[in-house]
């Protein structure tokens, strides 16, 4: 891993996906957000580019010779490099839009393919959740004062129960591929949720298990992928079983097994 002042680079995570999040919190109490679709169909509202606009540019004024990747800024999505830092601004537009508050702000570093800082903070929802900078994760309780850490408690999965498995899903993207993927399971609750904060509910232990058979981009994994190993869990490609790695081409992911150690991964 590379020589990088961690505690710093936590700080200013920290920092900025908080003033990201007073971005989109602005946006978020108008009657109208600006929504437009991009070239790929998806929303993005005033709201993302608000928040990639602090995000990045902190970014790049504190980390200058590290490489950038934000999903907002297209051209960062050519960057061949293997530590990185990646940012999705706003995760969670069509929750964002339907005011389900359920959106995030992700800030992560990427080295040498595994994310291993990160910070997702779900303003509307009032919870914060980082790496620190020698290992292990934490929730925020509080204010969120942008220069003063609030209350934390160290974040850990749960141990699960494989006969009562507690499972999270997302909320706009269900399918009856996932549905049956499910069904394989034997589950006690399964709960819808939206953007990168599913990672977290299993990161703190209120989830056992997240499995996500449908298309995403490293921003929209980084963070809470970061969150969720640093808390003793793991973020597995669906067909291999390896950890999920980044710097991929073009930034896309697999079909991925986000869980707490123990989960019985049923064979494919």
């Amino acid at each position: 891993m590379a020589d990088f002042d961690r505690p710093d680079m936590v700080a200013t995570f920290r920092r900025l996906a908080l003033l990201g999040g007073e971005a989109i919190l602005e946006v978020y109490g108008r009657d109208d957000f600006g929504v437009r679709a991009k070239s790929d169909e998806s929303p993005v509202t005033e709201a993302d580019e608000a928040a990639d606009l602090v995000i990045s540019t902190g970014l790049r004024a504190s980390f200058p010779d590290i490489p950038l990747v934000t999903e907002e800024q297209a051209d960062t999505h050519d960057l061949k490099a293997s530590t990185f830092l990646i940012v999705d601004p706003l995760d969670g537009t069509k929750e964002f839009v339907q005011r389900r508050g359920d959106f995030t702000v992700n800030i992560a570093l990427v080295e040498d393919g595994i994310p291993t800082l990160g910070v997702v903070y779900a303003p509307a929802k009032g919870r914060l959740f980082y790496t620190l900078p020698d290992g292990g994760a934490v929730e925020e309780t509080g204010a969120f004062d942008t220069a003063t850490v609030g209350e934390t408690s160290p974040i850990s999965v749960s141990l699960p129960d494989n006969e009562a498995l507690r499972v999270v899903a997302s909320k706009s993207h269900r399918s009856p591929e996932l549905e049956t993927y499910i069904d394989r399971y034997r589950v006690v609750d399964s709960v819808a949720a939206g953007s990168s904060l599913k990672f977290c509910l299993v990161a703190v232990g209120e989830a056992d298990f997240y499995p996500r058979l449908g298309p995403t981009m490293e921003w929209d994994t980084a963070a809470g992928d970061a969150v969720l190993r640093a808390a003793g869990g793991m973020v597995a490609d669906r067909d291999t079983r390896a950890p999920l790695a980044y710097g991929k081409a073009a930034f896309r992911n697999p079909h991925f097994l986000a869980f707490a150690s123990g989960v019985d991964l049923k064979p494919e």
